[in-house]
This record gives structure tokens, sequence and C-alpha cells, in this order.
């Protein structure tokens, strides 16, 4: 399966973009994986056209079999950065259409991002999305700076033994929206 993992952070050091990297890195032999972030796209305006980077996040989406975003979270959302991101992607371009979609998150926070979750899979299952959002069991890794070690990885063993049970679910989602 190839899965574009897509971080929808801004941040030099982003704690999302460091979990994408460990799944990555921990599930490198069942999946083929892509890094993708939505830093350094424009803000998004109405009325124009998709510009070069837009149009390469949008071929990249269209070329997963899965999309599997970190979802930072800001005020109880998604962050400016994603949210712009993804009117390009509803507005002008629409790749998410009937895309299966996996949602992890980490925060300083001890809720993990939980609330970015919730808005994320709302704006995601509208008209213009219509993505496949898998709702099954959700991972929202609290108090990030202290999930990692210096080379990136995740120093919770049930955490990680969490994300392996969270991608079985994933699996199992994936094939019935797939049939």
């Amino acid at each position: 399966m190839k899965i574009l993992a897509l971080s929808g952070s801004n941040a030099n050091n982003s704690f999302n973009e460091a979990l994408l990297k460990f799944i990555s890195k921990q599930f490198a032999d069942k999946y083929d994986f892509k890094l993708a972030t939505v830093k350094g796209l424009p803000m998004f305006k109405e009325g124009e056209d998709a510009p070069e980077s837009v149009q390469t996040l949008t071929k990249e989406i269209e070329d997963a079999d899965l999309v599997l975003i970190g979802s930072p979270e800001q005020q109880h959302s998604v962050t400016s950065a994603l949210s712009s991101a993804l009117e390009w992607l509803s507005c002008v371009t629409h790749p998410f259409k009937n895309k299966p979609v996996v949602i992890v998150s980490t925060s300083p926070m001890p809720q993990g991002g939980s609330r970015s979750q919730g808005r994320l899979k709302s704006v995601l299952t509208a008209p213009g999305f219509d993505a496949q959002v898998f709702n099954d069991d959700e991972f929202m890794l609290g108090v990030a700076p202290k999930q990692f070690d210096e080379n990136g990885n995740l120093t919770n063993k049930e955490s990680v033994e969490f994300l392996g049970h969270f991608f079985d679910e994933v699996d199992s989602w994936y094939a019935q929206v797939t049939k």
C-alpha cells in the first residue's frame, strides 16, 4: 500500500512530522511511505488557479492508496497552514474524492490533538472533499516533548504497541472501503 504521510504543520520542529517519520520507519516493511508537508504552501486565494506546489501535492494525494495526516492542534482546531492547504484541495483540485484518509496527532498538551482530529474528520467528509475517513480507534499522543528520544523514536512501549494495533485496524478498514 502506498501511503502519503502528510504533515499538517508548518513548524520547524513539528512533533506531528516526527510522529509521521517514526510511523514510516516503524512500518517500512509493511507500507510504502512518502512524506509530504503543508509547510511552504501559499495561503489560499479564492478564484486563483492552484500554484505548482499545490498541484504537486494534489498529484501526490492522487497517487497514494491512502493519505495519513498528522494533524497538530491550534486554538481547538486544525492549524491555519493545514486549513489553507485543505481549501486549495477542496475548492480547486479535489484529490480527496473517495480517498481513504487516516488521521493521527500529537501535541505538547495532554489531549494529543483530539480536537483537531474531530474538526478534520468533519471537514474531510464535507462536499468538495468526500474522503473515506477512518473513524475507528484514534491515535492521539499527548505531552509530545517527552515522547520522543534524540533519534526520533517513541519512548513509550505502550504507545508503540498501540500503533501496531491501530494500523491493524486501518488495514481491515482499508480492505472494506476498497472492495
